[in-house]
């Protein structure tokens, strides 16, 4: 039978091998968005302003109800006071209690609480669509983190293709050279080229280590040893990317957050103007109170006999209700200044808005802009790369059989690894220009 240790080391064992399988799993783009999302500190920061501007809506909420305070107070008197009983100046002490409880209510003041209470719902409203908007930057980086792994690696593979190739040619080269077909110089420079096929190749895995640097910092992960990330299978890129006008696209992306935000700073902005204007109206409340007290003497005092406690308290109750009203005549232009004040953050706001979407316009036609060159540029580039793919197959061929030298054929080389590595570049900026207009399309991420 085993014992508690032996069982506690073995769940343990199956804990932690069931947690390796898991994190040695590779991470998909919509994972590591997902992860971001649900970890990311700024992330956290902006939904806290959310439930500040919850509780600013409560508060709000709560003014245009009645207020209700209760006070109460002991107090020690030495000398002449008032006699509660008597309503005359005595010479005694005593000791005093009162207490009171008052309510008021806002019948009126220029419908600024009510004002008040629907700029702090659009605020609500506001601080919602920042954290959309800070949530797409996030998703934005994330993918084109995402992107730059899957350019590193692919440069990586080519890389070490190339430095295969050259070591195979180095076997070749060996090979003549003894057989005497070859000058030993064409082998050392065979050997130069695969030395620096390695240097590319560390270059390349270095930089490979540096994009997986980069999106784990993006998702706050500490622990990288076992990370990686899918290779989706990527469709053709044959088809050319769909030419929109930049006006369609710019209606399309009408509900992207940074414009919703926009626009609902500035309806809170107008209702902050109705709210300074409500200051020049009168103010009509209605209040009531209720208070009592009792008198009590601190030294025996045999002519007097004073009332129970209860009783002064019953005796000495009094109620009051009324109505008040204020009206605001001359208070050092602060009204008029507050509306003035209120009258530039609603310009402001505007302008505002009207700079969101001159950002969000470029954007959209730097995109498309962007999108149609970065396909003319990877069919280009892919056309060269055939053309070149041909050249260093001839060159190749001709090198083996003595007939070109090792010049020509690391100059083919080296023009077709270069072709290969743009190829590859053009490939992931054109996927990446693509899903940029497509979020502005409002079409989630993905690859």
């Amino acid at each position: 039978m085993l014992t508690i240790k032996q069982s506690v080391a073995i769940i343990a064992t199956f804990i932690f091998l069931n947690f390796s399988i898991v994190a040695q799993e590779p991470w998909s783009l919509q994972q590591c968005i997902e992860y971001a999302l649900d970890n990311n500190i700024q992330v956290k920061q902006q939904e806290l302003n959310v439930k500040v501007s919850e509780n600013q809506l409560t508060r709000a909420k709560h003014a245009m109800y009645p207020n209700l305070n209760a006070s109460a107070s002991q107090n020690y008197s030495f000398g002449r006071s008032t006699n509660f009983i008597t309503n005359q100046k005595e010479r005694r002490d005593i000791q005093s209690s009162s207490m009171s409880i008052s309510s008021q209510v806002t019948l009126f003041n220029g419908f600024q609480l009510t004002n008040s209470k629907r700029q702090e719902a659009l605020n609500l409203k506001a601080s919602i669509s920042d954290v959309e908007k800070l949530k797409n930057n996030i998703a934005l980086n994330i993918a084109a983190s995402y992107l730059q792994i899957l350019f590193s690696d692919e440069i990586v593979e080519s890389s070490k293709m190339q430095l295969e190739l050259s070591s195979l040619q180095v076997e070749r080269t060996e090979k003549l050279v003894k057989a005497g077909s070859l000058p030993e110089g064409n082998l050392m420079e065979i050997e130069a080229q695969m030395a620096s096929d390695e240097l590319q190749l560390v270059s390349a895995q270095n930089q490979l280590d540096l994009a997986y640097l980069t999106l784990t910092q993006l998702l706050d992960i500490r622990n990288t040893e076992n990370f990686a990330v899918q290779k989706p299978h990527i469709e053709s890129l044959d088809q050319e990317p769909v030419r929109n006008q930049p006006e369609t696209v710019f209606d399309q992306a009408q509900s992207l957050p940074q414009i919703q935000s926009a626009q609902i700073r500035v309806q809170s902005a107008e209702k902050g103007v109705q709210i300074a204007r409500g200051g020049q109206s009168p103010r009509l409340s209605l209040g009531a109170n209720y208070g009592t007290g009792a008198q009590h003497s601190l030294r025996s005092n045999l002519l007097f006999s004073e009332d129970p406690f209860l009783d002064q308290i019953k005796d000495n109750a009094n109620t009051s209700i009324g109505v008040s009203l204020s009206i605001p005549i001359f208070n050092g232009s602060q009204v008029r200044t507050s509306i003035s004040n209120a009258r530039i953050n609603l310009e402001n706001t505007r302008l505002s808005l009207e700079n969101e979407k001159n950002i969000l316009f470029k954007d959209i036609q730097q995109a498309q802009a962007d999108a149609l060159a970065a396909f003319k540029k990877y069919k280009a580039t892919e056309k060269n790369l055939n053309a070149l793919q041909e050249a260093f197959r001839y060159t190749e061929q001709r090198f083996s059989l003595g007939l070109a030298n090792s010049l020509d054929y690391t100059t083919s080389k080296t023009r077709l690894a270069k072709v290969q590595a743009e190829l590859v570049s053009a490939k992931y900026e054109y996927i990446f220009k693509v899903k940029i207009l497509d979020f502005y399309k409002g079409i989630p991420l993905s690859i």
